[in-house]
């Protein structure tokens, strides 16, 4: 055995993919554990997908089940769509953290745990009777117990730093020992230590000291009885970064400000998930983007209009809260024809409800959700990646088509990381109104796609009124005659009904008819990817498809449908496309939904498909 365990030290195990998840309260670094570790896995050329679930509460209580805070990442030597269903590894702070996330750790599996934090009194805290690291537990896993609290003072004994100050640098010393184990290099997180702390050398020096000791601790003292290795992926070609779907929107903000040529203003209230976008952005303004912070969603909106109305890109970010108190400037938006586009990152709700977990509960409230007849076109991003492509894509719908624009993200997008291709600046699509309209009337229309001049105040000879009120036909005079509101109302449903015309056609994953496709929108487009692809390999005959376009909908779309004998749609909330598409195209569709504010899991989801499809096969 002796000689068994030293080959295993001299020759790393190659792995395929792994999937690690940090657990212990929203103190103890979690987040920032996971990002380091994700970015010293990119720069060996894994595909990588995280996920992180963390408290709403700023400083949830500690050592309770409601504080625990958990970052999941998967790192593969192949494409990757998900951040994985069960952990290879689990490092757990806390017993509350074991206690939520052990669940999901696979047997035999790695579990690491700060044996200092488990006291009586720790897992009393966490509703154990008993202390959970037991022998049964050693038997079912590789539990690796470490007074990583105990070693991390030791470590820092020297510096003049106060016990807490110390304690908060317990997070680098067991992402040095996770390191160890898999590998990863030491120079991203140390690089990135030097730059963050700057302006506080002895804190910098504490988790350098404190990432360091880890790595050296594990290799010393051996103590894990073998280590890994995951090698790159093989993706394509070209130059890659690390984003989150929030980092990649502002970016595509950006992007469009510079396509379009014009001035970007951003104006937004802060609101969790979507905060940071807004932040991201005011590192910009050497690109003329300005941002806002309004002091109520409603005044963020008016601000976003009015640079839209004085000829500049007008955007507004918020999630489900902000929505109900911005509908009624979207409506002022849809009878102006102004170019405004808003990004909802949606969370569990309703109220405050649940605001840093994910949900899709806000389709129907965009699409539907403002009073009188107010269409407008409404996109969901399915990556992170994707946020910024679909970004480029609603300016350049606002623009083209004089409307406001809805983009859906979610909190899972938001936080999520993947690497990103930057894409060649030549092959971003142009973003420009329609030609030709230059010297119209203020509501002369373009005859092919209906939409009306974009006249900035002041320009000679073309002044006119803006508001609420109906306007008349060309002239955009305040009109209240009956025939003329019919034709308006009429004309902005017909200009919204051209846009999919518009819309880039729709991708499948499988064969064009057969039994069963499966429909998702948004961030379900991992889960489905990756079932559907499994499926297939056993022989089933099931496609899927993914909606980018919820309002109007795709056109070629109704034929699809009517190709396949069974329609599953799967989202996050109660079924709400489901009610979409019934309604629009009479075909029954079966609901595959999750309001838990959780995700699909590859093996729910799959026993889900393979649930319903029993279900009418009886």
């Amino acid at each position: 055995m002796t000689a068994q365990i030293e080959t295993d030290r001299q020759n790393p195990r190659t792995l395929a993919e792994v999937v690690i998840h940090f657990a212990g309260d929203s103190g103890d670094g979690i987040q920032l554990m996971g990002q380091q570790f994700t970015q010293a896995s990119a720069y060996l050329g894994n595909d990588i997908q995280t996920f992180s679930d963390f408290p709403a509460e700023i400083r949830a209580p500690a050592g309770t089940l409601a504080g625990v805070s958990g970052f999941q990442l998967m790192f593969a030597a192949r494409a990757v769509h998900t951040p994985g269903d069960v952990f290879d590894t689990l490092v757990a702070f806390n017993p509350a953290a074991l206690k939520a996330k052990l669940p999901h750790l696979r047997e035999g599996g790695i579990l690491i745990v700060d044996s200092d934090k488990f006291t009586a009194k720790d897992w009393q805290k966490a509703g154990y009777t008993c202390s959970p690291l037991d022998e049964a537990l050693a038997t079912r896993y590789r539990l690796v117990k470490v007074k990583i609290t105990q070693l991390t003072f030791e470590a820092l004994k020297a510096l003049s730093l106060t016990r807490a100050a110390q304690r908060k640098c317990k997070n680098m010393l067991t992402l040095g020992l996770v390191y160890w184990l898999y590998q990863r290099p030491l120079g991203s997180t140390q690089s990135w230590l030097a730059k963050h702390f700057q302006r506080q050398p002895e804190l910098g020096k504490a988790n350098l000291l404190a990432l360091n000791t880890g790595y050296a601790y594990a290799e010393t003292i051996e103590l894990f009885r073998e280590y890994y290795t995951v090698h790159p992926a093989k993706l394509a070609p070209g130059t890659y970064r690390q984003t989150t779907g929030n980092q990649a929107l502002a970016l595509g903000c950006v992007a469009a400000s510079i396509l379009a040529k014009r001035p970007l203003l951003a104006a937004g209230y802060p609101i969790t998930p979507a905060s940071d976008i807004l932040q991201h952005l005011a590192s910009y303004t050497q690109f003329k983007v300005k941002t806002f912070q309004a002091e109520d969603e409603i005044a963020a909106i008016g601000a976003a209009l009015g640079a839209a109305y004085g000829g500049d890109l007008g955007l507004t970010c918020t999630s489900g809260p902000g929505i109900d108190l911005k509908t009624e400037m979207l409506g002022l938006a849809v009878m102006a024809e102004l170019p405004l586009v808003m990004v909802d990152v949606q969370r569990a709700g309703p109220s405050t409800g649940m605001p840093t977990k994910v949900e899709q509960a806000d389709l129907l409230a965009v699409i539907y959700g403002r009073h009188g007849e107010c269409p407008l076109p409404v996109l969901a991003a399915a990556t992170p990646a994707d946020c910024f492509d679909i970004m480029l894509e609603a300016f350049q719908v606002a623009v083209k088509y004089m409307t406001p624009v809805i983009v859906l993200s979610d909190a899972y997008l938001a936080n999520s990381t993947e690497p990103w291709r930057l894409p060649m600046v030549e092959h971003l699509p142009a973003i420009e109104g329609i030609s030709g309209l230059a010297q119209a009337r203020p509501y002369d229309r373009d005859l092919k796609f209906l939409t009306r001049p974009w006249i900035v105040p002041g320009t000679p000879g073309q002044m006119h009124r803006i508001g609420g009120l109906e306007k008349a036909h060309g002239t955009g005079d305040i009109s209240y005659d009956p025939e003329n509101h019919t034709l308006m109302v009429e004309t902005r449903a017909q200009k919204i009904a051209k846009v999919a015309y518009a819309w880039k056609p729709l991708t499948l994953l499988g064969p064009t008819s057969g039994e069963t496709l499966v429909i998702g929108w948004g961030s379900t487009k991992g889960s489905i990817l990756t079932v559907v692809q499994t499926l297939q390999a056993q022989g089933q005959s099931i496609t899927a498809v993914h909606l980018r376009y919820l309002n109007p909908l795709p056109l070629e779309l109704a034929a699809l449908l009517q190709s396949f004998t069974y329609i599953l749609v799967v989202e996050l909330n109660r079924g709400q496309l489901t009610q979409l598409l019934q309604a629009q195209y009479l075909k029954r569709v079966i609901a595959i939904t999750k309001v838990s504010g959780q995700p699909f899991g590859i093996t729910e989801l799959t026993q889900r498909i393979h649930r319903a499809l029993a279900q009418e096969l009886v």
